[in-house]
């Protein structure tokens, strides 16, 4: 590398502070640009200039990315990139690169603590408690967990990292993934199984599936129609994955016994929505991937990705097919 100073614009971030990228990355010449921005004309400006980008929430539309004149590398912090538009990055041959494994258990851990609040109705209990009611069989009925069947729409990481969990309870379990190879669900002791399966079969649905045009609103009036009465949905992937006014209506008509949720379409929530209304409905706000060990870890691997691609080696996590980058 040469001793020219080099830019990473960090167009918006939610931490405290960016020591870890700092500490990786200006040894390597780097200097920061650092900013909040909400819309497309605002990361154009912060960004133009720069060769690499640290995004998490910014809308990196085509616009902004085509207004980009250095940038060899964007990566998202975290494992959606929903708002990175890979095929505008792909056309100026940018690597869009996004951080997997930074929160696998804690992600799987809250999906468990979702699962077990729905199902036990933990939150009603407590609330009628401090409410000053003693009831020894309170908020009936509660399904047993051994021997009802869990269902995973997606087979990655998380998915099985909640699978394993499931089954010290008891569970067994059933996966929907095309793309995921047989020998992954062998090891794990999982039925493979086509949607409408999942959809029947499940007492437990758990969505663990990236947003896109495919399976944006899957989660839909129909798909919930084939659900058994008694089932419940956990989401802690993509809230756009579930039509929310479908959910609405078939939790209202009780086509599903109550939804679980850390991820919204739209968020933060209306404080007048009515899921919040439903007492069925539990509602966490979109912080199951949290944890002081998975925060460090999210800034350093994100930071280490674009030394990685500095450093003349290819980036760990490619999303959008741009394998060698200038």
């Amino acid at each position: 590398m040469s001793g020219s100073t080099l830019t990473v614009a960090v167009t918006d971030y939610g931490f405290p502070n960016l020591d870890q990228e700092e500490a990786i990355l200006q040894p390597l010449g780097f200097a920061f640009l650092k900013g909040q921005c909400k819309t497309p004309g605002e990361v154009a400006a912060l960004c133009g200039e720069a060769d690499a980008i640290l995004t998490q929430w910014a809308p990196l539309t085509a616009e902004a990315i085509y207004a980009l004149k250095r940038c060899r590398i964007i990566v998202r912090y975290g494992i959606g990139v929903d708002n990175v538009d890979l095929e505008a990055a792909a056309a100026k041959n940018i690597p869009v690169v996004n951080i997997p494994d930074y929160a696998i258990q804690e992600v799987a851990d809250h999906t468990l603590a979702l699962m077990l609040g729905a199902v036990r109705k933990i939150p009603r209990v407590v609330e009628q408690v401090r409410a000053g009611e003693w009831q020894i069989a309170p908020c009936r009925p509660i399904m047993g967990l051994a021997g009802k069947t869990i269902g995973t729409a997606g087979f990655g990481n998380i998915a099985r990292a909640v699978i394993r969990r499931a089954q010290a309870f008891g569970l067994k379990a059933i996966a929907y993934d095309p793309y995921a190879p047989e020998e992954l669900f062998r090891e794990l002791g999982v039925e493979q199984v086509d949607f409408e399966t999942l959809l029947h079969t499940s007492d437990i649905l758990s969505l663990h599936l990236p947003l896109t045009n495919e399976t944006r609103g899957i989660m839909s009036l129909a798909s919930f129609g084939k659900m058994k009465p008694s089932a419940f949905l956990v989401n802690t992937s993509r809230g756009g994955i579930i039509a929310t006014e479908d959910l609405v209506e078939a939790l209202q008509k009780g086509m599903i016994a109550g939804a679980a949720l850390d991820v919204l379409e739209k968020e933060p929530i209306d404080p007048a929505h009515p899921l919040l209304q439903l007492e069925q409905c539990l509602i966490t706000s979109h912080c199951a991937w949290y944890s002081e060990d998975s925060l460090l870890r999210l800034q350093e691997y994100a930071a280490l990705e674009i030394k990685r691609l500095f450093n003349g080696e290819s980036p760990l996590h490619i999303v959008n097919g741009v394998k060698d980058a200038p």
